[in-house]
């Protein structure tokens, strides 16, 4: 095969592969039947932990894109590498059937043993073989490296095969252009979500927390509430389990004097509540937005933990979602928490855990797993999915006042109004204190109103004359009184620390 031959097929057959990825994506969208999907897990199960570590320090949020940005790679490469035998079987066969056949089966059945979906595979299969098919050329119209008798037509020959390929690839990429889009516009269009079940109470505790919301003259800051489309989000991996209600059930398993295994009727029927709780991630910047504020309906996750009688000597449980994550707690812990099937008075979306997930009040976000499926008691402590990766970050949230962009607002006569959130797990929040001067002298900020649910955020609000630059500081006091930690940390291993700072004026 001569180099010109060879670097056709290759620049085919990757064109190939990503027409066999958009189509699986056109049928499957975004879900686990997409055939990324197990890809992305396995490259996100297979990354040592001190790679995932430094590429969260270094990346931050944008560092998810890595892992998939490989994953699609991977895809590409196993579907083009398909392709490229089809190419081949077509060439030694000189024929185009040939070809298409070994394109498209062999994609089918790699998409098959992907993702587990015969039918759905075809959306790989088809655009592969449509590649493959329309792409190859035969021996006679395709160049030679060598001299003939034909030489002096060379030239035109050279020039319809390029413009074959470049017209193949050219689909290519507009099947995968189109694709995206289409599926984009598609899922905007996407259906509202359903009142959750037992919800009743939402709507007056969700008016409660805009009751006791602070006027500020910023018209950005978010409110005491978090929309559902607003709430950060955080999983291990870029695709979200789908698991239905009829489908869930959770599992009590291992140190146990019985097990047990609820139903999603079952958790349901059981004492409803609403609660207003305030989620942080442990991995976010000491002045990032992965934090938000909203009401959760569910039940308590106590009675059912003492109806299967927890023994083990070490009184922890992991927990573990249908995503594949895993975190250990202590049992008596375990036990304030609440297992929740809504949010704002809605069905949890798929993306926060639906059917069910688990709150833990005053921890991290990490310790609330999402999809939750088995509480194992145990009889000897382990690691969960991110204390492996170098974090401890199971433990109880730090006191944190934050004070973003948008909570910076010249009033128009020569002042400043400076607004913000803070949060302090179960304490409350009891005091945020604002410094304009680097953090020689402190004022104290008006607070909204104080909630019955301890684990929520507080709004906070401060005025000033402003006369050149500032250099403004903000630290908040918790319920018992303990003053937010000045000592500043990254959010390795334990959640990041200090007081936000910034320049005004």
């Amino acid at each position: 095969m001569s180099n010109v031959t060879e670097r056709r097929e290759t620049l085919l057959a990757a064109a190939a592969g990503a027409a066999a990825i958009a189509g699986s994506y056109l049928v499957a969208g975004w879900t686990p039947s997409f055939v990324v999907r197990p890809i992305d897990q396995t490259v996100v199960n297979l990354t040592p932990g001190p790679i995932v570590t430094a590429t969260i320090e270094t990346l931050g949020e944008a560092g998810h894109l890595i892992h998939i940005a490989l994953a699609l790679a991977i895809a590409v490469g196993l579907f083009g590498a398909v392709a490229f035998a089809g190419l081949r079987i077509a060439t030694r066969t000189d024929r185009r059937a040939a070809g298409a056949a070994v394109a498209g089966g062999g994609s089918w059945l790699l998409a098959a043993a992907l993702t587990g979906v015969s039918l759905g595979a075809l959306g790989a299969a088809l655009p592969a073989a449509a590649a493959v098919g329309i792409g190859w050329l035969p021996s006679s119209a395709a160049p030679s490296g060598g001299d003939s008798a034909g030489a002096r037509d060379a030239p035109a020959v050279v020039d319809a095969v390029r413009r074959r390929t470049l017209g193949v690839v050219a689909g290519a990429l507009g099947f995968v252009a189109a694709t995206a889009v289409g599926r984009r516009a598609f899922a905007s269009d996407a259906e509202p979500l359903p009142d959750a079940p037992r919800s009743e109470g939402a709507a007056a505790q969700l008016q409660e927390l805009d009751s006791a919301a602070l006027a500020f003259e910023s018209e950005d800051l978010q409110g005491m509430v978090t929309p559902i489309g607003e709430f950060y989000n955080v999983d291990i991996a870029e695709f979200d389990p789908e698991v239905t209600a009829d489908e869930w059930s959770l599992t009590f398993t291992g140190e146990t004097g019985s097990e047990r295994t609820v139903s999603f009727g079952e958790l349901i029927d059981r004492p409803a509540e609403n609660r207003a709780v305030t989620l942080r991630c442990v991995g976010e910047d000491l002045n990032g937005r992965r934090i938000g504020n909203a009401v959760w309906t569910g039940t308590p996750i106590r009675p059912l933990l003492e109806s299967v009688d927890p023994q083990g000597d070490c009184n922890c449980a992991m927990l573990r979602g249908e995503d594949g994550y895993y975190v250990q707690f202590p049992v008596d812990v375990l036990a304030e928490g609440f297992l929740a099937w809504g949010m704002n008075g809605k069905e949890l979306p798929t993306s926060h855990g639906h059917p069910v997930r688990v709150l833990i009040p005053g921890h991290w976000g990490e310790t609330n797993v999402k999809w939750l499926s088995e509480i194992e008691l145990l009889n000897v402590e382990e690691d969960g999915y991110w204390e492996e990766r170098g974090w401890e970050g199971t433990g109880e949230v730090k006191t944190v006042a934050k004070l973003w962009d948008e909570g910076v607002t010249e009033l128009g006569d020569g002042r400043i109004e400076l607004a913000g959130h803070a949060y302090a797990g179960t304490p409350g929040v009891e005091r945020v204190e604002v410094s304009t001067d680097g953090g020689d002298t402190w004022t104290d900020a008006e607070l909204s109103d104080a909630l019955p649910d301890a684990d929520v955020w507080r709004q906070w609000r401060h005025v000033f004359e402003a006369d050149g630059e500032h250099e403004v500081v903000v630290r908040a006091t918790d319920g018992t009184g303990t003053l937010q930690s000045g000592e500043e940390s990254g959010s390795v291993p334990s959640g990041a620390s200090g007081w936000v700072r910034r320049t005004v004026g």
